[in-house]
Order: C-alpha cells, then structure tokens, then sequence
C-alpha cells in the first residue's frame, strides 16, 4: 500500500468498520445505535448531523455535510442495515471484524459497511483540505428490505441543501462504476378460503387449490420473460426475472386450507412496465376473489404490494459517471448489474447516480462475508481524490 494516495485513510478506515461491524443492524433490528456512534464520530471533528427517523421512531437515517453551504457538492450515500447470519454456518463471528488471508470477515463487511467506513475515515482529511465543494454523507435504513429508509433521507437533501452535482452509492461493485441497475418490486398475496374435510369439497374453498393456480399464472410470466429476452441485453439474466420467495399455507392433508399466504418478486429493466407485465396474474386474481366470494364470502383473493424500488437508468457518457470513474481509475467498459439499490431513487429524484463500492456482490449475503483489504486500500485512494477533487 506504501505509496498510494489515502495510504493514512485506509488505517482509519479499519478500526471504523470493526466497530460499525460489530453493531447487529439486521433490518428486523434497530440501528440507532449504531446511528448514534456515527454522530458522536462526527461531533469529534465539530461536524454536524441530522436524524431523519422511521415512522415508529426506531430506526432512522443521518445526513452530515463537510464543506460549504455550496451547490455542486456529492453525496456517498450507504445503507446501514443488513441482512440475516440465521442458519448460516460462519466460521467466525459474524458481527467480528476478523483479517485472515488479507480479507476482513464479518457481516457487512462488503454490504456495505465497508464504504460508509472509508465515507467516514475520510473526514478528518476533508476538514483540512478546506473543500470548495461539500460532501454530503447520507446513511439509511431498511434497504435490504425494500429501500424503504432512503426516501425520507432524499426528500430533506432535496429540500434542505443545496443541489448536489452527483450521487455515489457504495454498493460493492469492486471499486468499479456501474450505471444501471434492474429495478424490483415486492408483492403478498393473501388467499382465504373456507375450511372443510377434504372429502367435502362442496362445503368449503382450499385457500392453496386457488393459490397455486395463481402461482402457476406467475410461472407461466416469468417463463415468457424468459423467452422473450433481448440478446443484447446489458444484464445477466438479459430478461426481467420473476420468483416466488415464500409460501405458507394449510393445516393438515384432510382439510380444505383456510389461507394461503405467498410472497414474490419481479425484477425489472429500465424502462419495463411491471403492472404490464404482471397484467395476466392480476386478470386471474380478479376471477378468482369473485368466484371464491361466490361460495364463501368471507374469503377472496388480496394482493399487497410491499415495495417498489425503480431501476437505475444508464446515461451515456454522463458527467457523473465519467467523474466517478476519473476518481476510480476506472477504464472499463459500461457496467449494469441484476440487484436493485437505493441509487434508482436517488436518480429519481432528478439526482445523477451511480454505484462504486468496495467488495463484491459475489460476497455480500453470503456466510462469510468479505471486503479484500486492497479493496479497502482502493476505496481509500477513490476517497482521497474526491477531496482533491472538491478543494
């Protein structure tokens, strides 16, 4: 590392992500406490903070600023929470930073505590540097879940600072720039039917018969999204996908099933129109909430949606992207990737977004997560030329 710019940032770094580690910020879990050690950092240096909370109070997001009340700034922006280690078999402490083999372990590591970690260490030097721009830091909640943090957080940057000239979400791309990204959206279908013995299926309606034939409906979707896939699709899978993730219904094999709860997701390309695709499945819902109403009136067919993240359109040549790649010594061809993130919102806003992070997704969500060091180390080096960048 000796030699690289932000050789001093990257030692920083450590120690920050070992304690932002170290929080249990699973997304069924709180982060203030970890939301609270961030702000005790900052106030170290006499930098400011803001709380932007969840509904219930219990979780919240937290914008700073280090610089000028300028416009032109740039956002780095990161998610605090993340996902499960239940059922995983780690072979070390998941919530312990722990270097082996130049890699650092531990839940987050890679997604995506990682970034906020060198967003953080590279405070001190944006201080002294003097910066003519600022760089806006913008930490959320509840990403994993459905990137429900980020809206309330880019609602108050909106209103409240000055436009900033770019965002960077720090996904872990490998340090990488990534210009798009497929967009999602959650849905809970809820069947309820009238429970009876099995020999007596005129005296009641099996919640599952009807459940499956709408599973089946979203079969046959996701099967013609695969057949009608555009070759030249930048995405891997090149077509929308559309998965069934969770299903829970029925109590015994004699009994017609009272309800039947399922759950899927449809990811989508820029530019995709979900309720268009998803019209069919919506057309079959519609049939059979009449005809289980029909024989059992307090049953039916409800059908939720829990999310709606949109897609990160590319933007050819870009002042944003070529920025962020100048900073990355990034040469590489144009990049999209298959997950969703917070930065489509962000983009929605009317915000230029793209995604660089350090780690890879290959790692994130997986049991023994990792960030490479010298991921880390390049981090450092993309968070020492933004500061030069903005003095």
């Amino acid at each position: 590392m000796t030699g690289l710019p932000g050789e001093a940032l990257a030692e920083r770094a450590r120690p920050i992500l070992e304690r932002l580690v170290a929080f249990d910020t699973t997304s069924h879990l709180s982060n203030l406490a970890l939301i609270e050690w961030v702000e005790r950092y900052l106030e170290g240096f006499g930098v400011a903070s803001r709380r932007v909370p969840s509904a219930r109070g219990d979780k919240a997001n937290l914008l700073a600023s280090v610089g000028p009340d300028a416009e032109g700034g740039v956002v780095l922006s990161g998610h605090t929470d993340v996902v499960p280690v239940t059922g995983q078999a780690w072979t070390s402490d998941p919530f312990e930073l722990t270097l082996r083999e130049n890699r650092l372990y531990g839940r987050g590591a890679s997604d995506m505590k990682g970034f906020i970690a060198l967003a953080l260490a590279a405070v001190p030097d944006m201080l002294a540097a003097d910066l003519a721009r600022p760089a806006h830091l913008a930490f959320s909640y509840d990403e994993e879940i459905g990137c429900f943090g980020a809206p309330g957080l880019i609602e108050v940057i909106g209103r409240e600072l000055p436009r900033p000239a770019l965002v960077v979400v720090g996904e872990p791309t490998s340090m990488e720039v990534v210009s798009g990204h497929k967009g999602i959206g959650y849905w809970r279908v809820t069947v309820t039917g009238r429970e009876s013995h099995s020999a007596q299926t005129h005296l009641g309606v099996s919640a599952v018969m009807a459940a499956a034939r709408l599973m089946g409906k979203l079969a046959e979707i996701a099967d013609r999204l695969i057949a009608d896939a555009d070759p030249a699709s930048p995405f891997l899978p090149k077509h929308p996908t559309l998965t069934i993730g969770t299903v829970n219904g029925g109590t015994a094999g004699n009994i017609l099933a009272r309800s039947c709860v399922f759950g899927f997701d449809l990811r989508s390309l820029p530019g995709g129109d979900a309720a268009a695709t998803l019209a069919p499945f919506f057309a079959l819902a519609r049939q059979l909430d009449a005809e289980i109403k029909a024989r059992a009136p307090e049953g039916g067919v409800a059908v939720e949606q829990l999310a709606d993240v949109p897609a990160l359109r590319p933007e050819p040549a870009s002042e944003a992207e070529a920025f962020v790649r100048r900073l990355a010594g990034d040469n590489g061809p144009a990049r999209v990737v298959s997950f969703a993130s917070e930065a489509g919102q962000f983009q929605a806003a009317g915000l230029p977004t793209v995604l660089c992070g350090p780690g890879s997704i290959d790692q994130a969500h997986q049991p023994d997560e990792y960030v490479d060091v010298a991921q880390i180390e390049r981090g450092a080096a993309f968070m020492a030329r933004l500061i030069e960048a903005l003095s």
